[in-house]
Protein backbone atom coordinates (compact mmCIF):
# COMPACT_ATOMS: atom_id res chain seq x y z
CA UNK A 1 0.00 0.00 0.00
CA UNK A 2 2.81 2.46 0.81
CA UNK A 3 4.36 1.83 -2.60
CA UNK A 4 1.06 2.72 -4.32
CA UNK A 5 0.71 5.95 -2.34
CA UNK A 6 4.27 6.98 -3.23
CA UNK A 7 3.64 6.18 -6.88
CA UNK A 8 0.50 8.35 -6.93
CA UNK A 9 2.34 11.19 -5.20
CA UNK A 10 5.17 11.12 -7.72
CA UNK A 11 2.77 10.91 -10.68
CA UNK A 12 0.87 13.96 -9.43
CA UNK A 13 4.16 15.78 -8.98
CA UNK A 14 5.25 14.91 -12.52
CA UNK A 15 2.03 16.37 -13.96
CA UNK A 16 2.56 19.64 -12.12
CA UNK A 17 6.23 19.66 -13.12
CA UNK A 18 5.19 19.62 -16.77
CA UNK A 19 2.89 22.57 -16.13
CA UNK A 20 5.76 24.43 -14.44
CA UNK A 21 7.98 23.68 -17.44
CA UNK A 22 5.40 25.22 -19.76
CA UNK A 23 5.10 28.26 -17.48
CA UNK A 24 8.86 28.84 -17.45
CA UNK A 25 9.15 28.25 -21.19
CA UNK A 26 6.34 30.72 -21.92
CA UNK A 27 8.22 33.41 -20.03
CA UNK A 28 11.68 32.61 -21.40
CA UNK A 29 12.93 31.60 -17.95
CA UNK A 30 15.82 29.24 -17.20
CA UNK A 31 14.83 27.50 -13.96
CA UNK A 32 17.77 26.20 -11.91
CA UNK A 33 17.06 23.76 -9.08
CA UNK A 34 19.91 24.41 -6.62
CA UNK A 35 20.26 21.56 -4.14
CA UNK A 36 22.70 20.79 -1.34
CA UNK A 37 23.15 20.31 2.39
CA UNK A 38 22.43 23.02 4.98
CA UNK A 39 25.47 25.28 5.09
CA UNK A 40 26.85 24.21 1.72
CA UNK A 41 26.77 27.84 0.57
CA UNK A 42 23.74 27.82 -1.75
CA UNK A 43 22.51 31.33 -0.88
CA UNK A 44 26.01 32.83 -1.03
CA UNK A 45 26.50 31.18 -4.42
CA UNK A 46 23.24 32.65 -5.76
CA UNK A 47 24.27 36.11 -4.57
CA UNK A 48 27.63 35.85 -6.34
CA UNK A 49 26.10 34.42 -9.52
CA UNK A 50 23.49 37.20 -9.70
CA UNK A 51 26.30 39.76 -9.92
CA UNK A 52 28.21 37.75 -12.51
CA UNK A 53 25.13 37.08 -14.66
CA UNK A 54 24.17 40.76 -15.01
CA UNK A 55 22.48 42.15 -17.07
CA UNK A 56 20.35 38.97 -17.11
CA UNK A 57 17.59 39.31 -14.51
CA UNK A 58 17.82 36.85 -11.63
CA UNK A 59 15.10 35.73 -9.24
CA UNK A 60 14.98 33.22 -6.40
CA UNK A 61 12.30 30.88 -5.10
CA UNK A 62 13.64 30.25 -1.62
CA UNK A 63 12.79 26.98 0.12
CA UNK A 64 13.28 26.56 3.87
CA UNK A 65 11.63 24.56 6.61
CA UNK A 66 11.13 27.82 8.55
CA UNK A 67 12.14 31.50 8.47
CA UNK A 68 12.66 33.91 5.59
CA UNK A 69 16.22 34.95 6.45
CA UNK A 70 17.82 34.03 3.13
CA UNK A 71 15.05 35.52 0.99
CA UNK A 72 15.20 38.78 2.95
CA UNK A 73 18.98 38.99 2.54
CA UNK A 74 18.71 38.39 -1.20
CA UNK A 75 15.98 41.03 -1.52
CA UNK A 76 18.30 43.53 0.18
CA UNK A 77 20.78 42.84 -2.62
CA UNK A 78 18.13 43.63 -5.22
CA UNK A 79 17.39 40.00 -6.11
CA UNK A 80 13.64 39.39 -6.44
CA UNK A 81 12.74 36.54 -4.10
CA UNK A 82 9.76 34.59 -2.86
CA UNK A 83 9.74 32.45 0.25
CA UNK A 84 8.35 28.94 0.60
CA UNK A 85 8.29 27.46 4.11
CA UNK A 86 7.68 23.72 4.07
CA UNK A 87 6.88 23.56 7.83
CA UNK A 88 8.81 20.33 8.28
CA UNK A 89 8.88 18.82 4.80
CA UNK A 90 12.43 18.07 3.68
CA UNK A 91 12.09 19.09 0.03
CA UNK A 92 10.20 21.28 -2.40
CA UNK A 93 7.70 19.77 -4.81
CA UNK A 94 6.12 21.00 -8.03
CA UNK A 95 2.91 22.11 -6.32
CA UNK A 96 4.53 25.07 -4.56
CA UNK A 97 6.96 26.17 -7.27
CA UNK A 98 4.34 27.81 -9.50
CA UNK A 99 3.12 30.05 -6.65
CA UNK A 100 6.69 31.09 -5.89
CA UNK A 101 7.38 31.91 -9.54
CA UNK A 102 4.21 33.98 -9.89
CA UNK A 103 5.12 36.05 -6.83
CA UNK A 104 8.44 37.18 -8.29
CA UNK A 105 6.74 37.65 -11.69
CA UNK A 106 9.79 37.64 -13.99
CA UNK A 107 10.27 37.17 -17.73
CA UNK A 108 13.51 36.76 -19.66
CA UNK A 109 15.36 35.69 -16.53
CA UNK A 110 17.23 32.99 -14.68
CA UNK A 111 15.25 31.82 -11.66
CA UNK A 112 17.02 29.82 -8.97
CA UNK A 113 14.96 27.41 -6.91
CA UNK A 114 16.95 27.09 -3.69
CA UNK A 115 15.77 23.73 -2.44
CA UNK A 116 15.57 22.74 1.22
CA UNK A 117 19.00 21.74 2.58
CA UNK A 118 18.99 17.99 2.15
CA UNK A 119 20.98 15.39 0.21
CA UNK A 120 18.20 12.80 -0.05
CA UNK A 121 14.60 13.80 -0.85
CA UNK A 122 15.07 16.54 -3.51
CA UNK A 123 16.41 13.93 -5.94
CA UNK A 124 12.94 12.34 -6.14
CA UNK A 125 10.96 15.44 -7.14
CA UNK A 126 11.03 16.97 -10.60
CA UNK A 127 10.13 20.66 -10.20
CA UNK A 128 9.90 21.52 -13.89
CA UNK A 129 13.43 22.93 -13.84
CA UNK A 130 15.85 23.17 -16.77
CA UNK A 131 19.06 22.61 -14.80
CA UNK A 132 19.81 20.68 -11.61
CA UNK A 133 22.78 22.16 -9.80
CA UNK A 134 24.20 20.46 -6.71
CA UNK A 135 26.32 22.42 -4.22
CA UNK A 136 28.67 20.16 -2.23
CA UNK A 137 30.96 21.87 0.26
CA UNK A 138 34.49 20.77 1.10
CA UNK A 139 33.87 20.51 4.89
CA UNK A 140 31.15 17.90 4.24
CA UNK A 141 33.86 15.46 3.16
CA UNK A 142 35.08 13.87 -0.06
CA UNK A 143 32.99 10.72 0.38
CA UNK A 144 29.58 12.26 -0.33
CA UNK A 145 29.24 11.01 -3.95
CA UNK A 146 29.69 7.46 -2.63
CA UNK A 147 27.01 7.91 0.06
CA UNK A 148 24.36 10.00 -1.71
CA UNK A 149 24.26 8.40 -5.13
CA UNK A 150 20.74 9.56 -6.21
CA UNK A 151 21.50 13.23 -5.56
CA UNK A 152 24.83 13.21 -7.36
CA UNK A 153 23.50 11.16 -10.28
CA UNK A 154 20.48 13.53 -10.55
CA UNK A 155 22.64 16.67 -10.91
CA UNK A 156 23.46 18.21 -14.28
CA UNK A 157 26.44 19.99 -12.72
CA UNK A 158 28.21 19.90 -9.35
CA UNK A 159 29.60 22.97 -7.59
CA UNK A 160 32.30 22.18 -5.06
CA UNK A 161 32.14 25.10 -2.62
CA UNK A 162 34.49 26.42 0.10
CA UNK A 163 37.54 25.12 -1.80
CA UNK A 164 39.79 27.44 0.23
CA UNK A 165 39.29 24.93 3.10
CA UNK A 166 40.62 21.88 1.24
CA UNK A 167 43.95 21.74 3.03
CA UNK A 168 42.52 22.64 6.43
CA UNK A 169 40.02 19.74 6.41
CA UNK A 170 42.14 17.27 4.42
CA UNK A 171 39.74 17.12 1.48
CA UNK A 172 40.81 14.54 -1.14
CA UNK A 173 39.71 15.91 -4.53
CA UNK A 174 40.78 12.75 -6.34
CA UNK A 175 38.57 10.60 -4.10
CA UNK A 176 35.61 12.97 -4.56
CA UNK A 177 35.97 12.82 -8.34
CA UNK A 178 36.37 9.03 -8.24
CA UNK A 179 33.04 8.69 -6.45
CA UNK A 180 31.32 11.15 -8.75
CA UNK A 181 32.67 9.69 -11.98
CA UNK A 182 31.45 6.23 -10.99
CA UNK A 183 27.86 7.50 -11.37
CA UNK A 184 27.96 10.73 -13.41
CA UNK A 185 29.88 12.71 -16.00
CA UNK A 186 28.44 16.03 -14.76
CA UNK A 187 30.90 18.94 -14.92
CA UNK A 188 32.44 20.05 -11.62
CA UNK A 189 33.03 23.72 -10.79
CA UNK A 190 35.30 24.59 -7.89
CA UNK A 191 34.51 27.85 -6.10
CA UNK A 192 35.72 29.85 -3.15
CA UNK A 193 33.65 32.72 -1.81
CA UNK A 194 35.60 33.56 1.32
CA UNK A 195 34.72 36.97 2.73
CA UNK A 196 37.26 39.66 1.97
CA UNK A 197 38.76 37.75 -0.96
CA UNK A 198 38.06 37.88 -4.68
CA UNK A 199 35.48 35.18 -5.56
CA UNK A 200 36.99 32.29 -7.51
CA UNK A 201 35.20 29.97 -9.91
CA UNK A 202 31.95 31.95 -10.13
CA UNK A 203 32.54 33.18 -13.68
CA UNK A 204 32.79 29.60 -14.98
CA UNK A 205 29.43 28.62 -13.47
CA UNK A 206 27.84 31.83 -14.73
CA UNK A 207 29.15 31.10 -18.24
CA UNK A 208 27.66 27.58 -18.02
CA UNK A 209 24.24 28.94 -16.98
CA UNK A 210 24.34 31.83 -19.44
CA UNK A 211 24.90 29.35 -22.29
CA UNK A 212 21.88 27.32 -21.11
CA UNK A 213 19.80 30.50 -20.93
CA UNK A 214 20.82 31.72 -24.38
CA UNK A 215 19.96 28.31 -25.84
CA UNK A 216 16.33 28.60 -24.67
CA UNK A 217 13.80 29.14 -27.46
CA UNK A 218 12.44 32.69 -27.43
CA UNK A 219 9.01 32.88 -25.86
Amino acid sequence: MEVIIMKELLEANEKLAEENRAYFSGRHILAVNLMGSPGSGKTTLISALAKELAPISVGVIEGDIASSIDAENLEKQGIRSSQINTCGECHLDSRVIRDGAEKIDLRDAIVFIENVGNLICPAEFDLGENVRLLAASVPEGDDKPFKYVPMFSYADAVVLTKCDLKEAVGFDTENFNKGLRAISQAPVFEVSLKKGQTPAGVKEIADYLRAKYEALPKA
